[in-house]
């Protein structure tokens, strides 16, 4: 189940970061060749970055290339290494459950609610939204799979994402 998430998840943002590309292309086009600027273009681009970021977030998290600070666990070894890991993803799952899924969904339901439409292409701002609860909820999904990695001494020091999956 989880390579399926993965791949799946992997293939959407390659879909997205593409229209995106070809979206901020099209809006250089018609801006400074056509002297025409497109405003769809403009906004579909904003609403793409705001599920690439947010997505890739957690497809950052799943491979484990997230920035992080690591000064006092590199410091830290053998068990005390893997507890502060494991107390590091269970801060992960408190924060993308309250901010992402409780709060995203708050939002979520409050501009459709509301009737909240975009400028330009008249959709309701809700639907924009979505992507909170969801890569909040896949962000918990994957610190959990860390975790059970981690308990299990599973993930070693230096592990990829690769390793994972074999």
């Amino acid at each position: 189940m989880t390579r399926v998430i993965d791949k799946s998840l992997g293939l959407l943002l390659v879909a997205l970061m593409s229209i995106m590309v070809v979206t901020v292309s099209w809006q250089v086009v018609t801006r400074y060749l056509l002297n025409s600027p497109s405003s769809y273009t403009e906004e579909l681009a904003t609403y793409l970055l705001i599920w690439i970021s947010l997505l890739g977030a957690a497809y950052a998290l799943r491979v484990r290339a997230h920035l992080g600070i690591d000064v006092l666990v590199r410091r830290l070894q053998g068990e005390q290494r893997r507890s502060m890991r494991i107390f590091a993803y269970v801060i992960i799952i408190i924060f993308s459950m309250v901010a992402l899924v409780f709060g995203g969904s708050w939002l979520v339901f409050v501009t459709l609610d509301l009737n909240q439409l975009s400028a330009a292409f008249q959709v309701p701002i809700g639907y924009v939204y979505l992507v909170l609860p969801l890569s909040g909820l896949l962000m918990t999904y994957y610190s959990a799979i860390a975790i059970c990695d981690l308990r299990r001494n599973k993930v070693l020091e230096g592990e990829n994402f690769a390793e994972l999956n074999n």
